[in-house]
């Protein structure tokens, strides 16, 4: 994902970058699955039910302005459809604020049973 900041993550980088408040601090993050792709201003409509749950993301060093997983993302088994995944979300660890959203490549069938994953290094987020 390049530049797919949420309008609250650029709020938050500018009050930062010109010292205007106390730097926000996000936590660990975790990833959301859509069926329906969220924008700059949230909104989608996030995958629920049938044992789904955000995943935490273990990254990596950033390098040039960009950064990757560093280790498989791997949700539940599906106890039941989750549909079909078009977007993911990077949430804050209260699970308060979306902070990075995109499509994915392909959109992806979750039904009954199956498993999404994310190999290392297949998330990446970058600001250019």
């Amino acid at each position: 994902m390049a530049n797919n900041l949420t309008n609250f993550t650029e709020t938050e980088l500018l009050k930062w970058l010109l010292n205007l408040t106390p730097a926000y601090t996000p936590g660990a993050t975790k990833l959301a699955l859509y069926t329906v792709t969220p924008g700059e201003a949230g909104g989608g409509t996030e995958v629920s039910g049938g044992s789904y749950v955000r995943q935490s993301i273990t990254w990596g060093a950033v390098t040039s302005g960009t950064v990757s997983n560093s280790a498989d993302i791997t949700f539940p088994s599906a106890t039941a459809d989750w549909g079909t995944i078009t977007g993911i979300g990077i949430w804050d660890n209260g699970g308060t604020n979306m902070l990075w959203y995109g499509p994915l490549t392909a959109a992806k069938t979750i039904a009954t049973g199956e498993i999404f994953k994310v190999l290392s290094a297949n998330l990446t987020v970058s600001l250019d």
